[in-house]
């Protein structure tokens, strides 16, 4: 089974990300060159070879009109730009944020400053505009799309407004389009039957934005991680942005140990500064057994004296800390009281929280912890153009099986939108 591993030590972001990748496809130069005709007005596309701690890599250079978008390397003077979390470059964070930019590190930080116009405050229409109009398989298409959904999602909820009201400003901007767009083809081009990667790095401190001064990971960030392991406390300054985190999310099936493989290529995505240890994001090709099997946790405890309402309550505020199942079952107690075995799903490293949540949110006075593995398919989401519209695919494959299903919510909206049934919102949609 072909196999792709992202080691995220130093976080994600979406130019590195397209720069490892980059170095494991056959030509390189073919796909920078494709990149540059896609048309994407004044954006370029230049790999240039890097060196941190004695390792080569690539650095993936993007620029617009003849400009790269680094922060870092602006005079404080020059351009006193506050950050509203949402750009998207060249992920190398050195700093402690005492003044507003000394880093350069492909986050979405929303730079409130003109560029010459070259930077614009786009709508989640017009990223969809820019998109459609690319020289690209629908697969990519859907999947850019999907990316910047996340994107979307999570900034709504940040700033308190309706995702048609959310303006993208350096996440919009047309060297982020290319690295959006960068990193779906090379996934389609590259055809990995599973997608893993190491827990995330996020960094530490805090960052100077548009509204404040704010912890690191900076909101946008937080939300979309939401479920994904995470770590930070190694490096001062901001590792993960939201593209990179929305890449992560959206592609990668899994995250932890990298899984037996025999490895036929590797790939380094470099940053512009230096640390202590290789400021990269390095990638792994090969190929693994099919036999798709993970280390889990099960915490389990027995409840009898919480209503129906306050169980309800608990395991959707156990869900949203990062479980990966929460259920219930009905059971019989010591003096054949009826009660309720709440039974919570996890990966090992997830389990000491997720114990205490339990703690937190239920009368139980004790949680039992039981370590196993389970078998998977790999799972992905794309969307799918219907005559009813956009719908979302959840799709499965793996150990000889593969099988896809039409998101609920998105079969529930267009039916009560039209006025019609899920059984004639399925009929008419039945090709995905």
């Amino acid at each position: 089974m072909k196999t792709l591993y992202l080691e995220c030590g130093m976080g994600a972001a979406g130019d590195m990300l397209m720069a490892a990748l980059s170095e494991l496809i056959p030509d390189r130069q073919a796909f920078v060159d494709r990149m540059n005709a896609l048309g994407l007005p004044g954006v370029h596309l230049e790999a240039e070879p890097a060196f941190k701690c004695g390792i080569t890599g690539t650095h993936m250079s993007v620029t617009v009109h003849g400009k790269e978008e680094l922060p870092g390397d602006v005079g404080e003077a020059e351009h006193p730009h506050d950050h509203e979390h949402d750009h998207d470059h060249d992920h190398d964070h050195h700093h402690d944020h005492d003044h507003p930019h000394d880093h350069d590190h492909d986050h979405h930080h929303d730079h409130d400053h003109d560029h010459g116009d070259h930077h614009h405050h786009a709508s989640p229409a017009e990223i969809d505009e820019i998109i459609a109009g690319l020289d690209v398989s629908d697969r990519v298409k859907a999947d850019a799309r999907a990316v910047y959904a996340l994107i979307a999602d999570a900034e709504s909820r940040v700033h308190g407004r309706p995702v048609t009201e959310i303006h993208f400003h350096e996440v919009g901007a047309l060297d982020a389009v290319a690295d959006v767009v960068g990193v779906c083809l090379l996934m389609e081009e590259i055809g990995a039957d599973l997608i893993t990667a190491s827990p995330v790095h996020v960094g530490s401190g805090q960052v100077r934005c548009m509204h404040g001064i704010l912890p690191v990971p900076a909101p946008a960030t937080a939300l979309i991680l939401t479920g994904v392991p995470t770590y930070g406390g190694q490096v001062r300054g901001e590792l993960c942005t939201p593209t990179g985190a929305a890449l992560l999310k959206h592609f990668v099936s899994r995250f932890g140990d990298r899984p037996a493989m025999a490895v036929s290529a590797i790939g380094y995505g470099m940053g512009k500064k230096d640390f202590e240890q290789a400021n990269c994001l390095r990638v792994f090709l090969g190929e693994s057994r099919d036999t798709r099997q993970e280390r889990i946790c099960r915490l389990e405890c027995n409840l009898d004296d919480m209503t129906g309402e306050d169980i309800g309550f608990a395991t959707e505020k156990i869900r949203q800390a990062g479980a990966l199942d929460v259920y219930t079952q009905a059971i019989g107690m010591k003096k054949n009281r009826p009660g309720i075995l709440l039974s919570v799903i996890c990966f090992p490293e997830d389990a000491d929280r997720l114990a205490e949540a339990v703690m937190k949110h239920t009368t139980t006075l004790g949680v039992r912890r039981q370590d196993m593995s389970r078998y998977f398919l790999s799972r992905r989401i794309r969307t799918a153009e219907t005559a009813l519209g956009p719908v979302r695919v959840k799709e499965a494959s793996g150990m000889g099986v593969e099988r896809q299903k039409a998101e609920y919510d998105d079969l529930a909206a267009l039916a009560e939108s039209r006025g019609l049934s899920l059984q004639e919102v399925r009929r008419m949609i039945r090709d995905l």
